[in-house]
């Protein structure tokens, strides 16, 4: 998408009619990639997150970019046919469907979010190929039995074979109050043998006074957050056999020709990427 206006049918009046009239991470994320679904009070939040740290706009590209090699890799090399996208967030082409089932068309893929604007576009997350399946879901990570259930009752993805969860960019916000630990645990005990977990997590270890300004702007704001170190979000793997090159800041992680910014440094970027087995 191009520029950073609203896009056509989403005004800013229309705001309090979803429940919008505060600033929203999936939409601040949608204007950091220079998207257009987003109200004035996400711009103008965004806008103090990038005073703040301008490279917030790199990071949210680097992360995008981490997205779509990890699951690439994960269909194509590890043969994974089934993915489970949990804080979806707004649709932003290429989606994870579109990059898996070119790998394989028979790709199924499962999103789940909350917010009301990524139900409003769910559509765009649907167009599956012919041969595969894609599904839209509304539950909350913070809820991972829910997750579970929804996907079970939905039938989209079945737990008789491997699945890939994907969590990028999510649990940053969920603070260690709301047991982000405990919340990945829950959702890996649903998964068989041969399932993955392809996490992105923000990270305060290359500037840490910018960081703890864009935590406190989006607690602040509504969204509670808390970025973590290299071992706090090494931890979430505990369980899981690392794929090489293991943890590492997320555009070292497997970099290809053209995929995301070339010339970011680690504090740019400041985010950790990993992809992991569970075995």
């Amino acid at each position: 998408m191009d520029g950073v206006g609203k896009q056509a049918g989403l005004s800013d009046e229309g705001a309090t009619d979803l429940g919008q009239d505060r600033p929203h991470s999936a939409r601040m994320y949608d204007y950091y990639l220079g998207g257009n679904t987003n109200y004035a009070v996400d711009r103008e939040a965004a806008e103090a997150v990038i005073q703040r740290f301008p490279a917030i706009v790199t990071a949210a590209r680097i992360n995008r970019a981490f997205m779509h090699r990890a699951v690439r890799f994960l269909a194509a090399e590890r043969g994974i046919r089934q993915f489970l996208d949990i804080g979806s967030g707004i649709p932003t082409a290429p989606n994870l469907h579109e990059v898996v089932q070119a790998v394989d068309a028979r790709s199924k893929v499962a999103y789940v979010d909350t917010d009301p604007i990524v139900l409003a576009y769910a559509d765009s997350l649907l167009t599956s190929s012919a041969e595969g399946e894609t599904s839209y879901l509304e539950a909350s990570v913070t809820n991972p039995e829910a997750v579970i259930d929804a996907v079970k009752e939905d039938g989209c993805l079945s737990f008789n074979e491997p699945v890939a969860v994907t969590l990028h960019a999510l649990l940053h916000f969920v603070p260690d109050e709301q047991d982000a630990y405990g919340v990945v645990d829950r959702l890996l005990d649903a998964l068989p043998p041969g399932s993955y977990l392809s996490l992105s997590h923000c990270t305060g270890d290359f500037a840490p006074e910018s960081w703890q300004a864009i935590v406190d702007l989006y607690t602040q704001r509504g969204t509670p957050a808390q970025v973590r170190s290299h071992a706090e979000v090494l931890r979430f793997f505990d369980r899981l056999d690392l794929v090489d090159p293991g943890l590492v800041v997320a555009h070292r992680w497997r970099p290809a020709p053209a995929s995301g910014p070339s010339l970011a440094t680690d504090a740019d970027a400041s985010l950790y990427a990993g992809v992991a087995a569970k075995n």
